[in-house]
C-alpha cells in the first residue's frame, strides 16, 4: 500500500452482502468522497456478485484535455430514423467551449464532421471532449453551459441526414 490507498467502510448502505446494485446516488456519494479528500482510490468488491468497482483520480496535466467516451443512440420507434442523441459517459459540469472563457464550439444549424470537437465536460477538475460521433447538423442542445450533467444525459441532436 503506498500511503495514498486506503480501504474505508462508506456506510451500511453499501456493504458487501448487499446483493443489489450501486445506485447513481452512491456512486455520486463515493465521487464526491474522493474529491472532496487526499485519497487517491476508491475501490469497492463484492466478492459473492464477483463485482469490484476502482475509482481512482485522474492526473491531469495543466492546460489537457482528455477524451471522454460518447454514445450514440437512436430512437427505437422508427427504424429510419436519422436523428441521433449525444449522451454523456461522466458526470460533471457541461461546457460549450474547450478552453474557459472561449467561444461556443458548436451551435444549433452548424454542420458537423465526425470527430469534431462539440463540447467539454469538466468531471474531478479534468474536460473530457465530446466529439462528433457523426456526421450531421445540430438540430438541438439540450443542455446550457455549466450545468451539471449525469451519466446518461442526452447533449444535443445530430441529424445525420444533413450530413457534412
Amino acid at each position: 500500500m503506498d500511503g495514498n490507498k486506503h480501504n474505508h467502510n462508506v456506510g451500511p448502505h453499501m456493504r458487501e452482502e448487499q446483493t443489489e446494485s450501486i445506485s447513481l446516488e452512491q456512486l455520486r456519494h463515493l465521487v464526491r468522497l474522493l474529491d472532496r479528500s487526499d485519497v487517491s482510490e476508491i475501490e469497492l468488491k463484492r466478492v459473492n456478485e464477483g463485482t469490484r468497482l476502482v475509482l481512482r483520480k485522474a492526473k491531469a496535466v495543466e492546460g489537457s484535455v482528455q477524451p471522454g467516451p460518447v454514445i450514440v443512440s437512436s430512437s427505437p420507434t422508427e427504424p429510419a430514423e436519422t436523428k441521433h442523441s449525444v449522451t454523456s459517459q461522466l458526470v460533471g459540469i457541461f461546457h460549450c467551449w474547450a478552453k474557459p472563457q472561449g467561444s461556443p464550439l458548436v451551435a444549433v444549424g452548424d454542420r458537423v464532421k465526425t470527430g469534431q470537437l462539440l463540447a467539454t465536460i469538466q468531471s474531478l477538475n479534468v474536460l473530457s471532449e465530446i466529439e462528433a460521433p457523426l456526421a450531421g447538423r445540430i438540430v438541438e442542445i439540450l443542455v446550457q453551459d455549466g450545468q451539471p450533467i449525469e451519466y446518461g444525459q442526452p447533449l444535443m441532436i445530430i441529424d445525420s441526414a444533413e450530413g457534412a
